[in-house]
């Protein structure tokens, strides 16, 4: 009988393992790297907690490494949406109706699994397949993911919480249901947590999941898929459908039963998307809820008053780590000319120690892009700045993709702020500066707020506290997440919601409560303790 009331305390961040020479993690992921290089899997389908093999499989490899394989997985095709979709319904009124309690449960003995016995496993097969360097796959896949999963399950909590003011007589009530149908969530490569939350956040408040798991991240994501099932995840709740993207579209987007699409990725898909849904909006049983974090164009403001060293830090870090493949990473800056001749020597200096290649040699700060396709339309911006009259690559440019996708970290100077790599999100270790006289101060911030379509991340640098509001001010929309003295990449669940709008998302805070509601249908209750029993109204007395 549940008659009592469940109260979690609030989390706190999981804590980031260092990899330091001699210490047990490192010796746990090196071995575990080479165990799953020797040893390629083959990942099924899972539908209603079964797997399914269709025969139609594409290779998993490294894209540091192209030549290795990490194995296969099979590829779901509309019969086999069209299944998940089923499950996903057939499932949805038990998992619906579980007490919180108990699917809360669920996904924090995910997260302990995820950072116990799992954890060199899925760092592991993050840092082969999405080419992340160690402390990337751990911040990534390992600590925000469980920082996910035990956030949300806390904000969870804390809106069923909520519950409106009474009345004499009266006694009104909220109760806080799961939309009326299932959600479907396209997640990308560059984010073994974004995959995890993206499928997770709607099912921890009682909805059931068709998962699109990016082509590029399917072996971190399986795994993780893995440890919602041996955490107690019910058969169907989560449907883990690898498939191609117009299928998903085409099959699962249109079907009169999806109540939510749950996404990160590009703007033009989200857009495409979005059409989609509105051409079939007689269709829906409910209006489906939209949810998107999309592309980035994000920026570093510099104020003549900025530290030299702290800038430098902000711009290679938030350029470079990851190969410049996350949302928020720095790709154009904004540097007065008093400073450009100083900055410029430090980062000739500080982008000439970074090391690039292979994810098993820890001096590496730097890997390979992801794909084929990435490294092609990296290198085609950088084939268009060096031929431009406008532009000059003055370090970097490089690109190689002999063994592995690399490219070399980049910085392009342009002579005009809407150049073209000031303006395209590029998704690469490209980093294009502007320097602006210092009495153009107003009219840099206008072409800073104005040059791109996105508002997602962004940062100044100042110790002009005056300067700080008064460029914070004039970019109040072009960042959801804006820094000051900070690089604008490293948001932390529960400290930094994560969103931008404009053509970046609609800003609905991953790693927050806000995203939560979005997975939420209210039914507002009144019950009267002595009910009416009068029909006329006082005023309809005779004098």
């Amino acid at each position: 009988m549940n008659n009592a009331y469940f109260e979690l305390k609030f989390p706190e961040n999981e804590p980031v393992k260092g990899y330091m020479p001699g210490s047990p993690e490192r010796a746990a992921i090196k071995a575990e790297l080479e165990r799953q290089l020797a040893n390629p899997v083959e990942v099924p389908i899972i539908i209603g907690g079964k797997e399914i093999r269709t025969g139609n499989k594409a290779p998993m490899i490294c894209p540091h490494d192209h030549q290795k394989v990490l194995g296969e997985y099979h590829v779901a095709g509309e019969k086999e949406l069209l299944l998940a979709i089923e499950a996903a319904e057939a499932a949805r009124e038990e998992w619906e109706n579980m007490p919180w309690e108990h699917r809360a449960t669920i996904f924090l003995k995910a997260a302990d699994l995820l950072t116990g016995k799992y954890r060199a496993k899925v760092a592991a097969s993050c840092m082969l397949g999405q080419s992340k360097n160690p402390f990337q796959a751990e911040i990534d896949a390992i600590c925000e993911l469980a920082d996910f999963l035990r956030f949300n399950t806390y904000y969870a909590q804390e809106i069923y919480k909520q519950q409106p003011m009474n009345t004499p007589g009266v006694w009104n009530r909220v109760e806080y249901r799961a939309l009326d149908g299932f959600v479907a969530a396209i997640t990308p490569f560059n984010f073994t947590s974004i995959g995890g939350n993206l499928s997770t956040a709607p099912t921890i408040v009682g909805n059931t999941v068709l998962w699109k798991p990016s082509s590029t991240a399917v072996l971190s994501n399986y795994y993780f898929m893995q440890i919602l099932m041996e955490a107690g995840l019910p058969a169907g709740v989560i449907n883990f459908v690898p498939c191609r993207g117009t299928d998903f579209g085409r099959v699962v987007v249109s079907h009169p039963k999806m109540a939510g699409f749950h996404f990160t990725g590009s703007t033009a898909v989200f857009n495409g998307i979005w059409n989609q849904v509105g051409s079939n909006i007689a269709k829906y049983v409910s209006y489906p809820r939209l949810v998107g974090e999309t592309g980035g164009k994000d920026f570093i403001f510099a104020h003549e008053s900025a530290d030299i060293e702290a800038l430098t830090c902000a711009m290679v870090l938030g350029a470079y780590e990851y190969q410049g493949q996350k949302c928020s990473a720095a790709s154009r800056a904004y540097i007065p000319e008093s400073l450009w001749s100083q900055l410029k020597g430090r980062l000739e200096e500080e982008i000439g120690k970074i090391k690039m290649g292979d994810v098993r040699d820890f001096t590496n700060l730097m890997n390979a892009v992801i794909d084929r396709s990435s490294f092609l339309n990296i290198k085609n911006y950088l084939d268009y700045a060096r031929e431009s009259q406008d532009a000059e690559i003055i370090f970097g440019g490089g690109c190689d993709d002999s063994v592995g996708y690399f490219v070399e970290p980049t910085v392009i100077l342009a002579k005009t702020p809407n150049f073209k790599t000031m303006v395209e999100e590029i998704f690469g270790p490209v980093m294009t500066v502007y320097v602006y006289p210092n009495d153009k101060l107003e009219e840099t911030l206008k072409a800073c707020d104005t040059a791109t379509i996105y508002g997602l991340t962004g940062a100044v640098f100042a110790q002009d506290r005056a300067a700080v509001i008064k460029i914070a001010k004039a970019l109040d929309h072009a960042a959801g997440n804006f820094y000051i003295n900070d690089k604008p990449t490293g948001a932390v669940v529960g400290q930094q919601p994560f969103g931008g709008s404009r053509a970046s998302g609609t800003n609905d805070k991953a790693g927050s409560a806000i995203n939560l509601y979005r997975w939420i249908s209210q039914r507002a209750i009144k019950e009267a303790m002595v009910p009416r029993t009068v029909v006329n109204y006082p005023y309809m007395m005779e004098e």
